[in-house]
């Protein structure tokens, strides 16, 4: 066999294993990094969009839990990965919008590292206590609170997250003072509010319901601008006198900054298949979740002013990450 024979046979060889490589390469599995542990509202939020998303961009989607500093360990890790699509984030609010005014040297800007996509639910906080803790309702919470201060322990899901800020924007609504324990995720801090070893806490009400239901926890009040279907009993702060008291969390989809447009477009139509379909609807509204879907300018517009509301709580209170 001739040298030329030999190579013209080799080039073929190659160009048909990569006819076949290329489809492989193709299906390469879109990591979704949730940056905070299984079990929590932004974990919930991710796993529902993950068969959808998969099912529109054609490869399997998978949930990588990176938790630690209210995300910013994760989010940090998808600001710095390739745009191609292949790396989502899904976080909250604190990950997002209050981490910049909380943690020094934060390894990511959320406004100028991510290309973000879409906020995909929210939820109002609730404001619930360990059922053997003595007050019954808000004004109870508030007398004791002020007849004590720093004598009520309020559980929350890590410094800057919601829940800590709207403990931290109650604390400055009511004239109180309470002490701030911050955990490692929401499930964590849950599991120690059952368990009676803080008080209270303000949880997102997509990851408390359940513990309401079946009493395991107390809800005194709600933060969303109307009483949720799911709590039709309990009150908003809004409605109890505390009109700056409206609070609600949300989770939101973003890839690392500069995804090509065909690439975006295509997440982009699976993120709006997922949150669009009934059944995942139904699953999100079960738990208190509200669909949002918005645009990827609306995410932009929306974080921006939620960023300069927390800004001014968070330089009010003097609150720090520490």
């Amino acid at each position: 066999m001739t040298k030329s024979k030999i190579l013209g046979g080799a080039l073929a060889l190659a160009l048909g294993l990569a006819a076949q490589l290329t489809p492989a390469m193709a299906q390469q599995a879109v990591t979704i990094i949730v940056p905070f542990p299984p079990g929590g509202a932004t974990d919930t939020a991710a796993r529902f969009i993950e068969p959808k998303l998969a099912s529109t961009v054609g490869s399997s989607v998978v949930v990588d839990n990176r938790p630690g500093a209210t995300g910013a360990i994760g989010a940090a890790i998808v600001a710095k990965a390739a745009p191609d699509g292949k790396t989502l984030l899904v976080a909250s609010l604190g990950t997002f919008a209050t981490n910049p005014f909380l943690q020094k040297n934060l390894a990511y800007d959320p406004l100028k590292d991510f290309d973000l996509l879409t906020v995909a639910v929210s939820t109002p906080n609730v404001l619930v206590a360990n059922p053997k803790f003595e007050p019954k309702n808000v004004e109870e919470l508030v007398a004791a609170m002020k007849a004590s201060p720093d004598s009520v322990t309020f559980a929350n899901s890590g410094n800057g997250s919601s829940d800590h800020l709207t403990a931290a924007l109650f604390f400055q609504a009511t004239g109180t003072k309470g002490v701030h324990v911050p955990y490692k995720g929401g499930s964590a801090a849950q599991a120690d509010l059952v368990g009676g070893h803080v008080d209270a806490s303000f949880q997102n009400l997509g990851a408390i319901i359940n513990y309401v239901k079946e009493g395991q926890m107390k809800a005194l009040a709600q933060t969303g601008e109307k009483r949720h279907p799911l709590l039709p009993d309990v009150p908003t702060l809004s409605e109890l006198g505390y009109k700056d008291i409206v609070v609600n969390a949300w989770q939101g989809v973003a890839a690392p900054k500069g995804l090509p447009a065909e690439t975006k477009a295509k997440i982009n139509e699976g993120l709006k298949a997922a949150l669009t379909d009934p059944e995942v609807v139904a699953k999100f509204n079960k738990l208190g979740f509200d669909v949002v879907g918005n645009s990827n300018e609306e995410f932009a517009k929306y974080l921006q002013d939620d960023m300069a509301r927390w800004k001014k709580v968070i330089e009010t209170g003097n609150i720090t990450a520490d």
